[in-house]
């Protein structure tokens, strides 16, 4: 084809348009391929060709020396296209699945494979969207980024992948751009694999880049059409160069439900080396149970032998305090499971009817019951709602006593001990409400708010044990030894994390533990105190000797094709005379850090705090503490979101999400946490 002038489609479109249409007719010709003519008719009157829009009859050059480029735009530009109905579409869609083919040759063959790649990184911009919507008339379409932008679509907001194969998408798509080759699910699952590698490589970049420790959490979901089917979901978290608090989830993996404990260790091991951030790993968060507590000390065991953990690991084992928080509500609930049936069934009772209604809230009125409070039936699935349900109950049980000797068909009315029994434990559950508030609403929720509610509640627990009822002390001292095995592994990192925090330094370790331990306090104020020397001290010899040592000492540990290896060399020993170096000239009068730290007065307490905040503007007074606060204070005390922090059981994986193969699973949940991530940056 002869090149043509670049107002030529200006030219066949006006001299098309001033043709006299009498005696013409349409042109049927297997000759044109082009997916533009199913929105056109070709018509011919004598030699003169002309296209016709089926949509809004306006006429352009049909002729074949004319070319299609033309008809392209007028399709973007038509207003009338949009009236494609959904039937014509399935009674011809087999056609233009072949039709569509041809779109390929409109992207440049000539492109390079890597700036194909790049479109991979687009993120989506606001402004760029307002821009070429305002420059529609030069907007040049782009098949490979339209199809990531697809596939990044499904991948931040959880759509099923089959949705690019159903009906009314593809008539949306074809009305909304005809020029846009529709995707099959294998192709838009490829595009999400792509997405995904591209994204990784992002986050390991950045994670090698941190300032600071990495801490890890491991959660545990399920699938929804297999719920024997498990996935470990791990999750980093770690303070940025700005002192924000951030998290990354790093892996998804399927797991095998007949693998051991120590399988289970390895496939953690090896993820950790695959970002390679063994040697940065600072703590690990996990559930409360004891097959978490073996895995935990496996990886500790494992990553301790070539010093990688602060403080020989005593702060590496971390449990979730929201899910004890949760673990002890169950065990409440569980005290009343002969109670919770008779408080449903009389809430049914009195709702079942209009009546019903009337002449409860008539009894209520007798009784002079003055709460406003609703009755309502609870979500077994959310604790917290059952906690609601039986507030609300208590303060009309009056009234329910009245109901059952007014009404003989009300027959689940429950027995004052019972009544008594319930607003105890009740009381208990309205604590641990209130506490799992505060730690999951929290506007900055670091690891040092969660020192002083969790002091509070050991002492609730040691007064609930001295209950005067058997059974509520049985119900107590339950509750009482999870939260103790809970605080014998995670207290000492609490407690460290609220010595960071300027408002409270020593002095809350000091004010709250002589109440929990009574005559051992001082030893154990001793040892919050220690650990908190070691750890910093151990923060104060990272220098870059130190780090030639451990990378020296990972060198052997890999070459021997495990972590077992010793890592010792002549210079692993000058590492003593760092620390002998850093000791001597705190005996020489120098102050350190945490001296001048612990020596000043408190910051003033106020509601809106941000410790964060008070360390970024801080650092320069205290450059190795800051080190310090910014690994212990990203510490995940809990791995719980707000909106979870109720639930009981795991996690559910998204039913559409949870039949692909495990590998796209895992690179749909990743890149969804990233990209999202991303847009909220």
């Amino acid at each position: 084809m002869k090149d043509r002038p670049a107002n030529s489609g200006l030219l066949v479109e006006s001299q098309a348009d001033e043709m006299d249409m009498s005696e013409a007719v349409i042109v049927k010709s297997s000759r044109l391929k082009s997916v533009v003519w199913n929105d056109f008719d070709r018509i011919k009157k004598g030699d003169t060709f002309v296209a016709v829009c089926r949509h809004c009859k306006k006429k352009l050059s049909g002729s074949s020396t004319s070319g299609t480029s033309h008809l392209r735009n007028h399709l973007i530009r038509c207003q009338r296209r949009s009236n494609h109905g959904i039937s014509q579409f399935i009674t011809s869609r087999e056609k233009k699945k072949e039709a569509t083919l041809a779109i390929t040759n409109y992207v440049d063959p000539g492109q390079k494979k890597d700036d194909v790649l790049n479109l991979v990184n687009i993120r989506f911009d606001p402004e760029q969207v307002k821009e070429e919507t305002n420059n529609t008339l030069s907007y040049n379409f782009d098949q490979r980024r339209s199809r990531f932008d697809l596939a990044r679509m499904i991948i931040l907001h959880g759509y099923p992948l089959a949705m690019v194969e159903h009906v009314g998408f593809r008539v949306f798509v074809k009305n909304l751009h005809p020029l846009f080759e529709l995707v099959t699910c294998n192709r838009v699952e490829t595009d999400c694999l792509e997405i995904y590698v591209k994204e990784k490589q992002k986050v390991n970049e950045l994670l090698d880049k941190l300032p600071g420790k990495i801490s890890l959490s491991a959660d545990m979901w399920s699938a929804t059409d297999h719920l024997e089917s498990s996935y470990l979901c791990l999750t980093a978290h770690y303070i940025d160069e700005s002192w924000q608090l951030n998290k990354k989830v790093l892996n998804f993996m399927f797991v095998d439900p007949s693998h051991t404990e120590d399988l289970h260790a390895e496939t953690i091991m090896a993820c950790l080396m695959d970002w390679d951030i063994d040697r940065k790993l600072f703590s690990m968060t996990f559930d409360c149970s004891s097959t978490s507590d073996y895995i935990s000390l496996q990886i500790r065991d494992r990553l301790s032998q070539n010093r990688f953990l602060y403080c020989n690991g005593q702060l590496f084992d971390v449990s979730c305090a929201i899910d004890l928080l949760n673990l002890m509500a169950q065990d409440a609930l569980e005290a009343l499971c002969n109670i919770l049936p008779k408080i449903r069934e009389s809430i049914q009772h009195i709702k079942q009817s209009r009546e019903g209604q009337a002449k409860f809230n008539e009894i209520a009125e007798q009784v002079k019951v003055q709460s406003q409070k609703v009755l309502s039936l609870d979500n077994p699935s959310m604790w917290n709602s059952t906690y609601v349900m039986l507030g609300a109950a208590i303060e009309y049980r009056e009234a329910f006593s009245l109901l059952r000797e007014n009404d003989l068909g009300y027959t689940a009315c429950p027995t004052e001990e019972e009544w008594g029994r319930t607003c105890t434990i009740t009381g208990y559950l309205k604590f641990l409400f209130e506490v799992t508030n505060v730690l999951t609403k929290a506007n900055f929720p670091t690891a040092n708010i969660f020192f002083p509610e969790l002091c509070d509640l050991h002492l609730q627990l040691m007064e609930w044990s001295k209950n005067s009822d058997d059974y509520i002390k049985a119900l107590a001292f339950k509750m009482r030894t999870k939260f103790e095995e809970y605080w014998d592994k995670s207290g000492l990192a609490l407690a460290v994390s609220a010595m960071l925090d300027p408002r409270f330094k020593m002095k809350l370790v000091e004010y709250y533990y002589p109440q929990i331990y009574g005559v051992v306090a001082l030893q154990r104020i001793d040892d919050v105190l220690n650990c908190v020397k070691a750890l910093y001290n151990e923060h104060s010899i990272c220098s870059p000797l130190a780090s030639i040592d451990q990378g020296l000492a990972w060198q052997v540990g890999s070459s021997s094709g495990s972590l077992s290896g010793s890592g010792k060399d002549a210079r692993d020993r000058l590492m003593g005379f760092d620390k002998f170096l850093h000791e001597s000239s705190q005996s020489e009068g120098s102050k350190s850090d945490l001296d001048k730290y612990l020596e000043e007065p408190l910051f003033p307490r106020n509601v809106d705090f941000n410790v964060l905040n008070w360390w970024k503007v801080h650092t320069p007074r205290y450059p190795i503490l800051s080190m310090m606060a910014r690994n212990v204070l990203g510490i995940p005390m809990s791995k719980v979101a707000s909106d979870s922090a109720f639930k009981t059981g795991r996690k559910v994986l998204d039913r559409d999400w949870s039949s692909l193969k495990p590998t796209t699973i895992e690179a749909l949940v990743c890149s969804q946490d990233w990209i999202r991530s991303e847009l909220e940056s």
